[in-house]
């Protein structure tokens, strides 16, 4: 049985909000960071997304994949770039990849179903 990714995306927004209130100094400073580093640069921050899904699946993040793929959809990334980045990560990593690659393309699928962006 599988997650429901956009709960869970909703799910993991709500624990590291109320991580925020319990440590704010370092969970803003990941914000900021988060922030910067998919700012709009030499890479646009579709580009940036799709490197950053690529880095959960092959680390096997489950909530990395929530956010990325969300966010991703919401820099304008479509389904065939996901489902490349999918390709790329599982050429780094392996059988693993292929098991969260799938997990990545089940969250693509059910945010797509719920409009979820």
């Amino acid at each position: 049985m599988g997650k429901n990714y956009p709960e869970y995306y909703d799910h993991i927004q709500n624990l590291m909000n109320k991580l925020g209130k319990e440590i704010p100094g370092p969970m803003s400073g990941f914000a900021q960071l988060h922030q910067r580093a998919v700012a709009k640069g030499a890479l646009s921050t579709k580009t940036k997304e799709l490197i950053a899904l690529a880095i959960a699946i092959t680390v096997r993040c489950d909530g990395c994949i929530s956010f990325h793929v969300h966010n991703a959809l919401k820099a304008g990334a479509i389904r065939e770039e996901i489902v490349e980045t999918i390709g790329v990560a599982l050429f780094m990593g392996g059988g693993p990849s292929a098991v969260y690659g799938s997990e990545a393309l089940e969250a693509l699928e059910q945010f797509e179903a719920t409009g979820g962006v």
